[in-house]
């Protein structure tokens, strides 16, 4: 059975970025994919600083990829499919993804340094970006500075063709956000529904 890694930062229960997940979640074949969920907001992360970047320059140094601290890169590299959900939050997504971000990009176990230059580590396909937006931002528009990082940051990783499914509008009046919002739902769900 394939596993579907679950990167969940969505900030509120309800949110329309979970009803987005659920659509999706609801369109995945439980009988080819087993789906582990990270909840950003109820695991210990903190941004690489002080004692914390520290002690893993030390980890790396030794080659030590069996620590603890490196499990949430394993289980990200070791995925045959990922999808993030997150809402978009001042021109990009919450800190918590970012952070999140920086602990599992680890030289060694999710990319590789070669004499080409980076190499990334996973396998998974697809890698998919789950957001809604409150006003009139375009996917990978230059406010969208979301899809751009996860475009960037899915080179990195050895992601091919990273997709991101988004609603916008949501909190712009007068604005029909509740057709916007079953739109991607829709299509979310018709994208997990077609994995194989």
């Amino acid at each position: 059975m394939k596993r579907l890694l679950v990167i969940d930062c969505v900030m509120r229960e309800g949110s329309r970025t979970r009803q987005l997940l659920d659509a999706f979640l609801i369109g995945v074949d439980r009988r080819i994919y087993e789906i582990e969920t990270v909840k950003l907001s109820e695991i210990p992360l903190s941004p690489l600083m002080g004692v914390s970047y520290r002690e893993r320059d030390e980890l790396l140094a030794i080659h030590d990829m069996n620590h603890p601290r490196f499990d949430h890169a394993k289980q990200f590299r070791d995925a045959d499919a990922i999808v993030i959900a997150a809402p978009y939050w001042d021109m990009s997504f919450p800190s918590l993804l970012k952070i999140y971000f920086e602990n599992i990009c680890v030289d060694g176990i999710t990319f590789e340094s070669t004499e080409k230059g980076l190499a990334g580590l996973s396998h998974a396909d697809p890698l998919v970006f789950l957001t809604t937006r409150g006003g009139f931002t375009e996917t990978g528009s230059e406010d969208d500075q979301a899809t751009s990082y996860i475009k960037a940051l899915s080179r990195l990783l050895g992601f091919r063709n990273p997709v991101t499914i988004g609603a916008s509008g949501m909190d712009v009046w007068g604005y029909d956000w509740q057709k916007a919002l079953k739109d991607a739902c829709d299509k979310a769900h018709a994208f997990a529904a077609s994995l194989k």
